[in-house]
């Protein structure tokens, strides 16, 4: 494997586990250019990973797993900026059309989509799970996302979310407070 920290254009596979392999495995179907890199799984959480690797804050993306409060569950995934806040009580809900909604929790996160928390991605999702991005995101040259588990992040032009069928939504993402 190459050496941890550098963006590659695809691992060896040797140590990643199977849902960064079918992140991988979906991107190659897409047909879009990415960057791989490896990090140490300690480094995974965001705004860790930007420190260790000299990723910009502004270009490095969360994505998250929203579930609605009532059953049945009903399940969205978002990504917003890591500057940026997901708006979960007024835009999610809405998009979901319901009327509570949270965070999933990182034993359902697992289950509905197989990712790793710190390694949530929009790539892989099952169907049936809608996919929104905040419009910040999509105006971007390139963004830094989690590559299914906490091994590798993935770096690539935003125009793919459109190859998801992914919704551009305006102010999914709000400014952090004190920021």
């Amino acid at each position: 494997m190459s050496q941890a920290g550098v963006w590659t254009n695809r691992p060896d596979g040797a140590d990643l586990g199977p849902a960064e392999a079918q992140v991988l495995q979906v991107l190659d179907t897409l047909g879009v250019p990415y960057e791989v890199m490896e990090i140490d799984p300690a480094c995974a959480d965001t705004a860790v990973f930007c420190a260790r690797y000299g990723v910009p804050l502004e270009h490095s993306a969360n994505a998250l797993l929203v579930a609605s409060k009532k059953e049945p569950k009903r399940y969205a995934a978002c990504v917003v900026l890591a500057t940026t806040q997901l708006d979960v009580n007024r835009r999610v809900c809405g998009l979901l059309g319901v009327p509570r909604a949270s965070f999933a929790t990182a034993d359902e996160m697992r289950a509905v989509t197989g990712m790793e928390v710190g390694g949530m991605t929009p790539f892989a999702l099952p169907a049936g799970v809608p996919l929104y991005v905040d419009e910040r995101v999509a105006t971007l040259p390139w963004v830094v996302v989690g590559g299914g588990g906490r091994r590798i992040k993935i770096r690539l032009a935003p125009e793919v979310f459109a190859k998801l069928g992914a919704e551009v939504v305006s102010g999914l993402g709000i400014e952090k407070r004190g920021a």
